[in-house]
């Protein structure tokens, strides 16, 4: 037997000792993660969405912004600026509350890749985070400690 096996070998070697440390993650649940990863890109987003409006109108920042800074091909400005700022209200709140969180998830993640590609492509390790978030939501679901899971609306909650 070499020194690689003899360290690696039974449940008292290197190998069980990991496979045990590893073991504790699998405690620890979905539900708890789940929640966070919708909670923190939800903030983000929600945040955003604030800072486009006073009261129930679109600054006129936002305006302003669309039609230059976050130009995108195909879509005009004022339909960007309507339908971002419509976006960044309404999905986070889906989000956060486990409603409807796939396909919340899905249009966060559509605006992160369109964020991304055509406005800071420089960002792409906030980015990056940001999508990874949502792409764990998109594959593993909300949680059960989400409206989802409690409406039996997602079979995983």
């Amino acid at each position: 037997m070499s020194a690689t096996d003899t360290l690696f070998a039974g449940r008292g070697g290197l190998r069980g000792r990991i496979a045990r440390l590893n073991g504790l993650g699998d405690r620890i649940g979905w539900a708890l993660p789940a929640l966070a990863l919708r909670l923190f890109p939800g903030a983000v987003f929600f945040a955003s969405g604030r800072t486009k409006v006073e009261g129930l109108a679109i600054k006129p920042s936002t305006w302003f912004l669309f039609e230059h800074e976050y130009a995108l091909p195909l879509i005009p400005p004022h339909l960007a600026a309507v339908g971002a700022t419509l976006a960044e209200h309404l999905l986070p709140v889906l989000l956060v509350l486990g409603l409807m969180t796939r396909g919340a998830a899905v249009g966060l993640l559509g605006m992160t890749v369109v964020i991304q590609v055509f406005v800071y492509p420089g960002a792409w390790a906030t980015h990056g985070l940001w999508a990874a978030c949502l792409l764990a939501l998109i594959a593993k679901g909300p949680g059960a400690l989400s409206l989802d899971a409690l409406l039996g609306l997602d079979r995983r909650g």
